[in-house]
Parts: structure tokens; sequence; C-alpha cells
């Protein structure tokens, strides 16, 4: 039940291509340092995309979510300015069967037809002063006034819970990269996407990805009787591991998306696809609460007597009963392949730790002025203003540390700010004081500070 730590990018990433335009760093290269990237105009608009696996063994996860759900907010309400200006969809991985034969009863954890379609959650109406098909929660701070806009009654914390309220009946081949793919698409959605929004998808799901190939449902779901074989089924015909060993029984190494399957669609057909809503890639966030990736492991099991092959749990933990998910072979991959990324296990009773952690991300790439990690003593950072950064045109100017009178500015202070920083160890602020004057349009404060 390991965590990735959300990623702080380095300086010599976020001027990739451009070896000459490299911003200053600290002389001599200290062991350790932590890098900052501060936009000073700070984009506020966030749209929040959740794909929630509803299969039968979701429950406790559901409920850990929709209960930690404030924690979520209370780190968001902390970036510079308040809460973004977000708009917040909820879909599950239900796509039912993609024209393949039905599997069960559908409602009651069979497939069918396109299952829900991408379709984003409708809020109830009475948060929404009677109207319906509100598919998603938009709350906007009005400039003018301070105040909030939103298209719903109530808290945001209660409004959510009942929009992620999927339950768990949904189909048990779980297309979660497909529901994405078909919300950002589907013009029941409409206007949930803001062009220079940033976009965060986040999938919270105990299984792999089982998304299909289009005109693929026919011939996946008439393999005989694959509800005995379900997570089986989807890891034999959409991952490869060293050896390929079928339906051995043992350990599998090396395992990773299998790009010439005869069913599934390649993990590079989501990442261009997400890749072609945003011009801007730095606008992109994706995130999971998954089954660990590894182990991999097939053993077999007794089902309506017969012997099958079956998946062995990547990682367990105990709830109100064992819970156990599978490893996320696809999915992970699908988060690998964006630099703004991160991934915590879904095995633990409560999923506080692994919301917190999405959304220091989003802090963090939105813009936060807080120091992460404990800073060695006295202060050494290297600041500077960074104005179109990693482009041709990129300018630099150093900005030096406040004397005692500020007699110099602009100068940069590290201050406390533990309402600001509370989720940080150091519990600092990197503030910059100008003295009244404004920095140029996609200027960046650019900081490296020495660690302990």
């Amino acid at each position: 039940m390991r965590q990735i730590p959300f990623l702080f990018l380095t300086a010599t990433a976020l001027l990739a291509g451009c070896p000459d335009r490299e911003v200053s760093e600290l002389t001599p290269a200290p062991a350790k340092v932590e890098y900052k990237d501060i936009p000073v105009t700070v984009n506020r608009d966030l749209d929040l995309l959740f794909v929630i696996d509803n299969s039968g063994s979701m429950g406790e996860e559901q409920d850990s979510l929709k209960a930690n759900f404030p924690k979520f907010i209370n780190v968001l309400n902390t970036i510079q300015g308040g809460l973004p200006n977000a708009h917040i969809a909820v879909v599950n991985s239900d796509m039912g069967t993609l024209g393949g034969p039905r599997q069960g009863t559908p409602g009651d954890s069979g497939c069918d037809g396109n299952g829900d379609d991408g379709v984003m959650r409708a809020l109830e109406t009475r948060f929404t002063n009677g109207m319906a098909n509100v598919r998603y929660i938009s709350d906007i701070k009005d400039d003018a006034t301070g105040n909030r806009i939103q298209n719903y009654t109530g808290s945001l914390a209660e409004v959510f819970s009942e929009q992620a309220a999927v339950k768990n009946k949904g189909c048990g081949y779980e297309m979660h990269l497909n529901a994405m793919r078909r919300a950002l698409d589907n013009p029941a959605n409409a206007g949930f996407l803001r062009p220079n929004a940033y976009l965060a998808v986040i999938i919270i799901a105990d299984e792999d990805d089982c998304s299909l190939k289009t005109g693929a449902g026919q011939g996946f779901f008439s393999q005989g009787d694959i509800a005995n074989v379900q997570s089986f089924r989807c890891f034999s015909s959409s991952t490869t591991c060293d050896g390929n060993l079928g339906d051995q029984v043992g350990p599998r190494a090396n395992c990773r998306p299998n790009d010439n399957s005869q069913y599934h669609e390649k993990i590079a057909t989501y990442v261009d696809f997400l890749k072609s809503k945003k011009s801007d890639p730095g606008l992109l966030i994706v995130a999971g609460i998954l089954g660990n990736p590894t182990p991999v492991s097939v053993t077999t099991r007794v089902r309506n007597n017969v012997t099958v092959p079956d998946l062995v749990p990547s990682c367990t933990y105990q709830g109100a009963t064992l819970q156990r998910a599978f490893p996320a072979v696809r999915t992970s991959a699908f988060l690998k392949a964006f630099p703004q990324t991160t991934f915590t296990t879904i095995c633990k009773q409560d999923l506080s730790d692994g919301l917190v952690q999405i959304a220091q991300l989003l802090k963090t790439i939105i813009g936060s002025p807080c120091i992460d990690s404990d800073l060695a003593t006295p202060y050494q950072c290297a600041v500077s203003d960074v104005t179109n950064p990693g482009k041709p045109n990129q300018t630099e100017v150093r900005i030096p540390q406040c004397d005692q009178a500020h007699s110099v500015k602009p100068c940069w202070t590290l201050d406390a700010d533990v309402a600001k920083c509370a989720a940080t160890k150091s519990q600092l602020a990197l503030n910059i004081d100008r003295g009244g004057t404004v920095p140029a349009a996609n200027t960046h404060v650019i900081a490296n500070c020495v660690t302990k």
C-alpha cells in the first residue's frame, strides 16, 4: 500500500527544449533543494471530473469519498484567493457492453448497451431550486462583489456527497477511460468544459480499466460465460507480462498495457484525446486512487462448480468487511503519461490522505506560495521573476532577500502562514514585496530554496 508523492517539477523539466534559457539556481548547488513555480497571475478556473467505479465492490470506498470530500475542499480553500472558480462533475465507469450481448441484469451489476454513457450525474432538484438536469456543480467567485455565484443551494460538501452517490450496482467491466472520454464529448454535458480552465480528471476505482475499442463489444462479450472470470478476462485481454504465461498460476513480471489487444483500446488513444482538449498541456492534471499496480499474480477459484482462472488482489484492507483491489496496470499507465499527476492506493479504510494529496497537487499547480519542505536555516533561496518561462523570449530578473527596511524592491521574505500552509512541514509562505509595481503578463516567481 505505497503512496507516490505529488509531483514537483524541476527547473530543467520546466525549461525542456531551451537549455540556454535555464533559470538561475543557487551556487554552489546544495544537496537538497525545493523548487517552486508560482504564477504571479493565478488562473483560478478549475474543471474537476471525478470518474468513480460503481461496480459491486465499491460501497465502502464511495462512503469514504463522500465523508472526506470536505478535507479535499479545505485544501483548495487555501489557494491564493480562496476556493477556485470550480466546475465539479461526476461520472461512473458503467459503459455497458458497447454493442455486445447483455450480461446479467442491468442496474443490478449487469451490463447492457452503452450503460450510463458518460452522462454526468445530475444534481438533485432539492439543491437546484427545482431545476432538473443540472449536470455539474458550478461555484464561481464574482470578482466585482467577492460573493460566490452557485448553481446549487446548501453546502458544497453536501451537494457533492449526493452527486458522488453513484452506488455500486453498475457493470462489473469497468471502462474508466471510455467513461472519461465520453463525459468530455457527450452533448448532454455541454458547458462543463471551459477552454482556459485547468482540467483535472480524478479516477477512483478498485479494479483496472477495461475500456473496449469501438465495435469490440460483440467479440469481447461473446466469449462464453465470462461472468465467471470477470477480473481475469479484462486483465488477460488488455495486459501483457513477461513470458506470456496465459492462465498459468503464479506471479507475473513487468506487466503493461497490451497495445496489440484485439478488444481493448490503446492507452495512448486516451492520452491523445485528453491532450487534445487543451492547447496548453500545463492545464491538464490527472490523479487516481486505485489498486496498487503491483504485485500481479494469477490463481484459480471455483465458481458454479467450475475451476476458473482468477486475478489475485494487489492489496487489501479491513473495513466493515475485508476489502480488496486489483492491479491497476492500465489506469496507472494512463496517469504516468502526464507530467502533472499523482497516485495513491485505494486500500485504506480512510481515503482522506489520497484526497488531500490530490488537492495539494492542484494547489501547487494553480499556484501556492507555501514551502512544503523543512528549510535549512538561515534561509537560502534563489528567487527570480521569470517572464514567458521556457519560451525563446524568456527574461529573468533576480529578486534579492528583503532587508529589515525592505529598502530594495521587489524583494522576498519567508513568513509563517499557518492558515494557508497548514498542510506543509514548514508552514512558511514565500512572499514578494513589489512596492506596488505590477509585473509583466505571464510572469512566474521561480524559487530554489535549500532544505534540510
